[in-house]
Formats: structure tokens, C-alpha cells, sequence
């Protein structure tokens, strides 16, 4: 984890100008994205003292993270961080970048939270026998030393830009960009385009290039796709009004697995619309399957690829109409008056056979890399991750008394880690966080009533924590 040197201030204080390094708080939030601002908002409400540590600065992953055309895929009126639903003159609509930022930033002076920016944390430990009475762990960061009495881990699922080892095989001559640096097809230096990931992120940039006359090759992966609009209406009110978005991952027929899904590519650009691959491939975008292989050839390299861009196809295709066949039961089953709408037939049918692209005979001088992130939290030195180095925990709570984990995908809900409903979750781990506080404060008073034996030497007085 690392910041640049102009986001982050010579000596760290608090919301009140106190220098951090030797404090005590009873709550420490990690991440000031909306996660973590969420959490504080309850905090807040439930007057909880403790303080948002943020490595960056509000919105930093939406600022400096997305490209120029980058919008929300999910419409504006599920934008309802705690205390703060959208309140635009186009709730129908999708924010766009710089939107989503002011968004962050209003919702923060809305309430004021204590945050302090500019803040690395490299470590998470438990606490010491010389740290304060009520501490339970320990923080290590670029500001100094702190300590809570609980902990709030609220940095997200993303931290690490995947790019494969086959990578390594490209030509120095080949710009490589993965998709958190990707900003605009100017950026990129002219020639064709290899994108590779068709998840929401490889679609978008995919159609972003194509937009702008870019000759683009993508090679596709098993991300699903969704409709936008279906009867008359955006596809997520259908799924809000049937309770999709409510679901439990307990109840979820993959269980815990469903949170290694893919989410569903579409896109809320110029007012919404699907994203369909097909009908990128019959104005001329070459699609292909999975990305295999690099192999270096005298006069460059060769991309070899896998014989699934049908399944690929195919498969995210049977998934969009199935969310299509949910709707049609929930209008039928509720007699719901909307508009009756033919059915999606396929645009365009691929070759069967693995492919091979030729980088410089297809004068492709640019890789996107678009296939996700990995998670890691090195600094987190608590017994809270399973064999894969995920965090377990039941809605936000972790098995380790006092630590928390808020904002990740599915954590309790499909909208866990989105605007949508990553206030509920929140508020939820803010409850379990005043359940916890309530016997320990109650031992406190206990331990302060109590007559200290200390000076008959009977007995030792111990550590109320």
C-alpha cells in the first residue's frame, strides 16, 4: 500500500487537529470509500466515538481508477448511502464519473465524518499488554501508532491489478495497460487494440475503443450479461421489485460460491443500453476466447486462445434470458400490466476452433489488460482468513472479538458492496459493534467499583478489557 507524497500530510491529525500517533479510539474504520463512510454515518448516529483512516482522499478509486466515460451500471435512484438517497433530477439515469465523485464528497459534508486522509495502515495487530485499557488491537500506520477497542476493515475487494504471467512474452513494443489505467483511446498509442477480460470492465473499454473507430480484438471469458430495459422498464426495478437484490448469500442456491461470480456486463452509457458482443463482432470488432498463451516469435509475439467464444457466447446469452423469464413470471404471477417485447435472437455466429492472433501482422500495438483484481491484505495480522486468504465472516463480522469487514461483494446481499445496499450491512456491523462495547463497558464500571487489593499483596488487581 503506498501513497503519493502530496496526498499525504507531514504529521496526521484528527477531525480536531490532534496529532494521531499514541491515540486511542474505541472504533477504528479502515477505508474511506462509501463503505467506510457508511459505517461511520452509524457510527455517527449511534454516537460512537472513532475516527476513518483513508490512505487516499474521498473517491480516489473513482477519480484516478476509471476511465473518462465511465459510468454507473446500476441506475441513479439505487444510489442511497445511509442519510443520503439520490436526490438528482434524474433518478432514472447513471452517474458518470465525475458525478459519482461529487456524490462521495457531498455525502461526506453531509454529516461531517471524522476522517483523516493521507493515512497508510501497514499493519493490524492485536493489542499489547502496554497498550490502553479497552484496546483490543493495535495499528500501525504512516501517522503513528494507534489503538481500538474495535476495528472496521472497509478497504474493498480490489487491491491488486491481475495481469498474467503470459504478460511477460509480450514485445517491449507493445504498450500494456490494465483496466484501472485505461482513461481514453487517446491515451493509447494508435493501431489496433487487443482487450482481454469481457467483464464489465473489458466490455465497456472494449465498446469505448470501438466507439471511437478503434480496430479492437477481444478475447472474451464467461462473464454473464443482463439486459437493460425488458417490458418497459430498466431490467434492476424488475429485480428490486422481485426482491433479487435482497436475497441472503445464505440463501442463495451457491451459498458462500456465489460471491466468485461474475458480475453481469452492460452498460449505463448515453442514457443505458445492452452491451452485446455479437453485435460488436458483425460491425467488425474480432472476438476470440479465452486468452491461453503468449508465445515470442522472431518477429513478435503470438496470442493463442482457447475454442470457447461460442460456449462464451452462448452462455451469457441463456443467462440474460433467464433473467428475462424471472420477469415474465413475476409480471404473470402479479397481473402487471407492461408492454409485451420479442425475445433477443443471435446477431452473429462465431467460427468454431481456438484462434491465434499475430500481434504485428494485425498491427495490434496495445493489450488492455480487463480481468479483475486480486485481494490481499498482508497487513491484516489476525487468524480471520480461510485457506484462499479471503476474509470468513457472517454478514460483516469476523470470528475475532472486535473486527469487522465491510464492503465487500455479496457480503451479506447482492448490493453489499455497492450504493445500493451498503448501508444496511453497515448498520448491522455498527449493532454488533455497540453488542460487544455494552458487557465490556459494563466490566469497566465493574473494575472500577471493586476495592484494589493490590496493596494488601493478596492479590493483583487484573486488566479490564
Amino acid at each position: 500500500m503506498s501513497v503519493s507524497v502530496d496526498e499525504r500530510p507531514t504529521t496526521a491529525t484528527d477531525a480536531e487537529g490532534a496529532p494521531l500517533d499514541g491515540e486511542h479510539r474505541e472504533v477504528i474504520v479502515v477505508g474511506g470509500g462509501q463503505a467506510g463512510l457508511a459505517t461511520s454515518w452509524w457510527l455517527r448516529e449511534r454516537g460512537v466515538e472513532h475516527v476513518v483512516l483513508e490512505q487516499h482522499g474521498i473517491g480516489h478509486a473513482w477519480r484516478n481508477a476509471r476511465w473518462d466515460t465511465f459510468c454507473l451500471v446500476t441506475p441513479n435512484w439505487q444510489c442511497r448511502l445511509p442519510g443520503f438517497p439520490y436526490s438528482g433530477d434524474d433518478p432514472l439515469g447513471f452517474m458518470v464519473r465525475n458525478e459519482i465523485v461529487a456524490y462521495l464528497e457531498a455525502y461526506a459534508g453531509s454529516f461531517d465524518p471524522p476522517l483523516v486522509t493521507g493515512v497508510t495502515v501497514s499493519a493490524l495487530l492485536p493489542a499489547t499488554a502496554e497498550d490502553p485499557e479497552g484496546a483490543r488491537y493495535r495499528l500501525e500506520t504512516s501517522a503513528g501508532t494507534l489503538t481500538a477497542g474495535q476495528v472496521v476493515v472497509a478497504t474493498g475487494p480490489y487491491h491488486r491489478p491481475t495481469i498474467p504471467r503470459a504478460a511477460e512474452r509480450l514485445p517491449a513494443d507493445v504498450t500494456q495497460v490494465h483496466s484501472s489505467e485505461y482513461r481514453n483511446p487517446e491515451q493509447l498509442p494508435t493501431g489496433a487494440v487487443l482487450v482481454v477480460g469481457s467483464g464489465q470492465s473489458g466490455a465497456q473499454i472494449a465498446e469505448d475503443l470501438h466507439l471511437a473507430g478503434r480496430r479492437v480484438h477481444l478475447a472474451t471469458g464467461s462473464a454473464p450479461r443482463v439486459a437493460r430495459f425488458y417490458r418497459g422498464r430498466d431490467c434492476t426495478a424488475w429485480l428490486e421489485d422481485m426482491g433479487h437484490y435482497d436475497l441472503p448469500v445464505d440463501r442463495h442456491p451457491l451459498g458462500e460460491g456465489v460471491r466468485r461470480n461474475k458480475n453481469h456486463y452492460v452498460t449505463g452509457r448515453g442514457g443505458g443500453h445492452d452491451i452485446d458482443l455479437r453485435a460488436f463482432a458483425r460491425d467488425g470488432m474480432r472476438l476470440y476466447g479465452r486468452l491461453l498463451d503468449v508465445a515470442s516469435t522472431p518477429d513478435g509475439a503470438v496470442v493463442r486462445l482457447g475454442d470457447d467464444l461460442r460456449t462464451n457466447l452462448d452462455r451469457a446469452d441463456e443467462v440474460s434470458e433467464s433473467i428475462k423469464d424471472g420477469i415474465d413470471r413475476w409480471i404473470d404471477e402479479h397481473g402487471i400490466d407492461a408492454p409485451m417485447e420479442a425475445r433477443y435472437e443471435p446477431l452473429w455466429e462465431p467460427a468454431d476452433g481456438p484462434g491465434e492472433i499475430d500481434l504485428a501482422a494485425e498491427g495490434i500495438r496495445t493489450v488492455v489488460w480487463a480481468i479483475g483484481f486480486s485481494s490481499s491484505w498482508p497487513w491484516v495480522r489476525l487468524p480471520v482468513f480461510e485457506g484462499s486468504g479471503y476474509p470468513t465472516h457472517e454478514r460483516g463480522v469476523t470470528s475475532v472479538p472486535g473486527c469487522y469487514v465491510v464492503g465487500l461483494p455479496w457480503l451479506h446481499t447482492w448490493g453489499s458492496g455497492r450504493f445500493a445496499t451498503v448501508g444496511p450491512d453497515a448498520e448491522h456491523v455498527v449493532d454488533r459493534v455497540l453488542a460487544l462495547a455494552a458487557p465490556a463497558e459494563e466490566a469497566l464500571r465493574g473494575c472500577a467499583a471493586a476495592p484494589d487489593l493490590r496493596e494488601s499483596g493478596r492479590v493483583e488487581r487484573p486488566r479490564c478489557r
